[in-house]
């Protein structure tokens, strides 16, 4: 996948997010997170459970058990979790766009901006680099492992 073809997958990603945090629809939410969990796995790489539960993506703070939601909880779920994964998206998309990370998935070049330290020009030619500066000798004002040397040894 090219960087542009990211951007405007996860732009489109974040935008679906939106729409379901204002119209919120457990159908909706399924779908959505099944495709942006396999974009976000093609561009970053897969991520173990560890990583998943410490991000708490998909972990609302009130979890419903053994029984089935009321249609406000449902509604408050599908919010929690919709926001919590639009903002992985949003910071996914701040990675590769704007910051210019290369991903894991990436194809045809490379990222735009600066990615790193600038690659030094070459140099004049020549036997390579000049003397080293000298090592203080016995003139020094230190002697072994640091010590002052005596007045009498300088």
């Amino acid at each position: 996948m090219t960087r542009d073809e990211l951007i405007a997958r996860t732009r489109a990603l974040v935008e679906e997010g939106d729409r379901i945090t204002r119209e919120p629809s457990l159908a909706a939410l399924q779908g959505w997170l099944r495709r942006s969990d396999e974009l976000l796995s093609a561009a970053w790489g897969t991520m173990d459970r560890y990583h998943l539960a410490w991000l708490m993506v998909g972990k609302p703070k009130g979890i419903v058990r053994g029984r089935p939601m009321t249609a406000d909880e449902e509604v408050a779920y599908v919010r929690e979790v919709a926001g919590q994964k639009t903002a992985a998206l949003r910071m996914s998309l701040d990675a590769v766009e704007r910051q210019g990370m290369p991903f894991v998935g990436e194809e045809g070049g490379i990222a735009p901006g600066p990615m790193g330290p600038a690659p030094i020009a070459p140099g004049p030619p020549g036997p390579g680099p000049g003397p080293t500066a000298p090592r203080p000798g016995p003139t020094g004002p230190l002697g072994p492992r640091g010590a002052p040397r005596p007045e009498g040894d300088r």
